[in-house]
């Protein structure tokens, strides 16, 4: 199976291209520039692999939560080619992809991911990976304060993503392992995650991806973060 991944949810914009497991990414931190680098991303992943785009299998995109640009950047790019192309998707949580991400980096099984969500607030969910490879959501994603980003319960965690590092302070009391905040969705994880559930014919038609922004306020406030 050929699958396409992507996501621009974040500062990261990425893209990866997953053939029978074995896996290509581009990936760049490159905030603000995804609508101009997404595309030549993907030809340049098709070129290398020597890749026709009617070869793929499926797409797959991280749906959010993020940038709101930047989701609706990643979804409308997918559908445009799942469109064209006649292709399933498989939508996947940016939250859910960086939690894998940072399981595998840490060789941890507890993650709670953790986006900068602005106006003093993170995207945060927790993730467990003891039992399911992909992760089984055992912490639901939300927007909160930063010192509510954590349910209590059993540890240990490891809370990652770039929320951490800009409100280290307010996260300070929460009960985990350690914080790390080098790690980022990433389209090679949405792969992973989307790869076996599009083997098992459960993608969606085009029409029906849609951004997860888990909050209806688009537009920063003023004199907010």
């Amino acid at each position: 199976m050929n699958l396409l991944a992507v996501d621009t949810a974040t500062e990261a914009c990425s893209a990866a291209l997953w053939m029978d497991g074995a896996v290509r990414e581009r990936f760049n931190l490159a905030p603000q520039q995804h609508a101009r680098r997404l595309l030549p991303d993907i030809r340049a992943l098709l070129s290398e692999a020597e890749l026709a785009a009617g070869q793929l299998s499926a797409l797959a995109v991280g749906r959010g939560p993020g940038s709101f640009t930047g989701v609706r950047i990643g979804v409308s790019v997918v559908q445009g080619l799942a469109l064209a192309l006649d292709l399933p998707v498989v939508p996947v949580s940016s939250l859910q992809a960086l939690a894998l991400g940072a399981s595998r980096q840490w060789s941890v099984s507890r993650v709670l991911a953790v986006l900068d969500a602005r106006m003093d607030q993170v995207y945060a969910g927790g993730y467990d990976f003891s039992v399911v490879a992909q992760g089984e959501l055992v912490s639901a994603e939300r927007v909160t304060a930063p010192e509510l980003a954590a349910d209590p319960g059993s540890g240990p965690w490891l809370a990652a993503g770039p929320g951490v590092a800009a409100y280290r302070d307010q996260m300070a009391g929460l009960i985990m392992a350690q914080s790390e905040s080098d790690c980022w969705p990433s389209a090679r994880f949405i792969a992973e995650i989307a790869a076996p559930l599009a083997a098992a014919g459960e993608g969606v038609g085009a029409e029906a991806v849609a951004p997860v922004y888990l909050r209806d306020e688009v537009a920063r406030k003023k004199g907010a973060r």
